[in-house]
C-alpha cells in the first residue's frame, strides 16, 4: 500500500512541473468576438490581467478582437482554425446556438462540442429607448404605426433576437438594423438618432458610461426586462413574463421564449477548441474558476462596475448539449425568429 501511495505522489509531482514547464514563457490569446470597448471586451481584458497567475507556469494572456457576425467569426475561428494546443480561448456570444438550430450556413461550429471554461457573469436583458421618441412604454411600441429602429450586430445576438422575440410573444414591431461592429458603435448610432433603441444585458446598463450619464440626463429609458422576477434596481419595469400574462401569449410562444432566454444562463462564455488535451483543458478550467474567486480580480471588477456572477464550465457544458437537442417544431420557430 505504501508503495502505491509513493508512486502516486511521484506521478503528481512529476505532472505538476511538466504542466508548469509547458505554460512557462508562453502567451495565451483570448479571442474577443466583439469590438474594443464593448462589455464583452472589457470583461475579457479584466480576466486576461488576472488569469495567468492561476495557471501553472504563469503564462501571459493577451486579448485579440475578432468582431464579425455577432461573434460568429470568432466562434468559427476557435472551433475550426485555432490549434487545440491550450494557447487559444475565446469569449463568444451566448446565443450563437440560435443560428445553429436554424441551420445557418455561416455556422461552422457545433455548440455542444466546444470545451467550456465558464462564464464570469450572467444577466437578464433590457431594451432601452431614446426618451425623445413617442415610445414611452412597450405598449406604445405595440400600437405604433411606425416601428422604432433598433441596432444589432447580427442575427443570434441580443440586439436582434430580443426585439424579434417581443414581436413573436407580445405583438410589438421593430425595424432591426443589422451590421454594427459592436456595442459602442450601436450606442453611437442611437446618440446620432440613426436608431432609437437597443437590447442588451442588464449588467451592461449598470456598468458605466455612457449609460450612467444617460440615466442622469434622461437621454434613454428602459421599456422591458426579461427576468422571471423584476430586478431590484428596476422595480417599476415590467418583465416579459408579466407582459405575456397580460397579452395571453400562447403556450407555444412561451416555450419559444424559454429556449431563447436560456442564453441568459450562458452569460459571457469562454471556450477552447474541441480536441484540446484533457490535462491542458483541466488546467485552464481550474485556472478560470480560481480567477473568479480571486480577491484582487473581484476588487478590480467592483471598481469597474462589472458584476461577477460566475457559472462553472461543467454547468455550461451540460446546458450546451441539452439546448441544441430541440424538437422540429422549436427549430422551425427559431428559423422564423431569425428571419429564415
Amino acid at each position: 500500500m505504501q508503495v502505491v501511495i509513493l508512486l502516486l505522489l511521484f506521478l503528481v509531482l512529476l505532472w505538476q512541473p511538466a504542466q508548469a514547464n509547458f505554460y512557462q514563457g508562453k502567451t495565451v490569446t483570448i479571442i474577443s468576438g466583439t469590438t474594443a470597448g464593448s462589455a464583452y471586451d472589457t470583461y475579457a481584458r479584466l480576466i486576461a490581467s488576472h488569469l495567468g497567475k492561476h495557471v501553472p507556469g504563469n503564462p501571459s494572456f493577451i486579448v485579440q478582437n475578432m468582431p464579425g457576425g455577432g461573434s460568429i467569426v470568432a466562434a468559427n475561428f476557435v472551433y475550426g482554425v485555432a490549434k487545440p494546443d491550450g494557447l487559444t480561448i475565446a469569449s463568444i456570444n451566448p446565443a450563437l446556438y440560435f443560428n445553429q438550430l436554424a441551420g445557418r450556413k455561416e455556422v461552422q461550429f457545433d455548440w455542444a462540442k466546444f470545451h467550456w471554461l465558464g462564464s464570469p457573469d450572467w444577466s437578464d436583458h433590457v431594451l432601452y429607448m431614446r426618451t425623445d421618441t413617442p415610445y414611452k412604454t412597450i405598449h406604445d411600441v405595440r400600437t405604433a404605426s411606425t416601428p422604432p429602429k433598433c441596432t444589432a450586430t447580427a442575427t443570434g445576438t441580443t440586439g436582434h433576437y430580443l426585439p424579434k422575440l417581443l414581436e413573436e410573444t407580445i405583438g410589438t414591431k421593430f425595424n432591426i438594423i443589422l451590421g454594427y461592429p459592436g456595442g459602442p458603435e450601436m450606442d453611437l448610432a442611437v446618440e446620432r438618432n440613426e436608431a432609437q433603441c437597443r437590447a442588451f444585458t442588464t449588467t451592461a446598463w449598470f456598468s458605466g458610461e455612457p449609460y450612467e450619464s444617460w440615466r442622469k440626463n434622461g437621454f434613454a429609458r428602459l421599456l422591458i426586462q426579461t427576468g422571471r422576477k423584476r430586478d431590484e434596481r428596476l422595480s417599476e419595469l415590467p418583465t416579459l413574463y408579466e407582459l405575456m400574462e397580460q397579452y395571453k401569449t400562447t403556450e407555444s410562444d412561451r416555450r419559444l421564449a424559454d429556449v431563447v432566454l436560456a442564453s441568459n444562463i450562458f452569460g459571457r462564455p469562454y471556450v477552447t477548441p474541441p480536441g484540446l488535451a484533457p490535462d491542458q483543458f483541466k488546467i485552464l478550467r481550474e485556472g478560470f474558476a480560481k480567477t473568479m474567486s480571486d480577491p484582487e480580480f473581484l476588487a478590480e471588477a467592483k471598481k469597474r462596475n462589472l458584476e461577477i456572477k460566475p457559472t462553472a464550465g461543467q454547468e455550461l457544458d451540460k446546458l450546451a448539449k441539452t439546448i441544441v437537442a430541440q424538437p422540429p417544431e422549436v427549430i422551425e420557430r427559431m428559423k422564423k425568429l431569425l428571419g429564415k
